[in-house]
């Protein structure tokens, strides 16, 4: 058995952040689990992405701090999908979008549409859409647009809203939402 205390956790630390079923509030981005506060002291995230076939479910926090091979874990699965680059996520945006999943109470992984995208991927979307932003936040690695099944554009967007922790945007069309860790703002209908 590996001594895993070496790397800032013990078993005893795992089984319990196993066990716990919510998150607590960071000291980084208090909004977004401010609600939260005092309930478990892990952060899960659960994506699929339907364009790679990948799929993630992994505790990215666990005793007050980011677990690196985490992080790295869904900077590599945000990454642009069509040219294969990658930029480390900002774990702020994941803090919305985990806040946000646990509001909805389901257990099903989120969609993701587009995590990080380069220069030259935003401008071949901006080129045949118009809501794709010029100076995007996905080209900073600091947004994501989510789908879930069992929800609506309408509950997840109100969801994300409430945590008052960055950009949330409504495309109802398109049937998905945009989450940053921009300034708060919303848009969309």
């Amino acid at each position: 058995m590996t001594d895993r205390s070496a790397m800032g956790f013990t078993r005893r630390g795992l089984i319990a952040a196993f066990a716990a079923t919510a998150v607590t509030a960071a000291p980084t981005y208090a909004n977004a689990f401010g609600f939260l506060r005092g309930s478990g002291d892990i952060r899960r995230i659960r994506m699929y992405s339907g364009r790679t076939g990948e799929s993630i479910d992994t505790i990215y926090w666990i005793d007050g701090k980011y677990v690196p091979e985490a992080l790295n874990e869904i900077t590599y699965f945000m990454r642009d999908w069509r040219s294969d680059a990658k930029k480390d996520v900002d774990p702020r945006t994941i803090d919305i979008a985990a806040a946000a999943h646990r509001l909805l109470d389901v257990n099903e992984p989120y969609m993701l549409l587009s995590g990080y995208r380069t220069p030259q991927t935003n401008a071949l979307l901006r080129s045949s859409s118009r809501g794709v932003a010029r100076n995007s936040l996905h080209m900073k690695a600091q947004a994501a647009d989510l789908r879930l099944r069992s929800r609506s554009v309408s509950q997840m967007y109100r969801a994300a809203s409430a945590c008052e922790a960055g950009g949330v945007g409504k495309y109802s069309r398109s049937n998905f939402v945009h989450m940053d860790c921009g300034p708060i703002r919303t848009w969309g209908s």
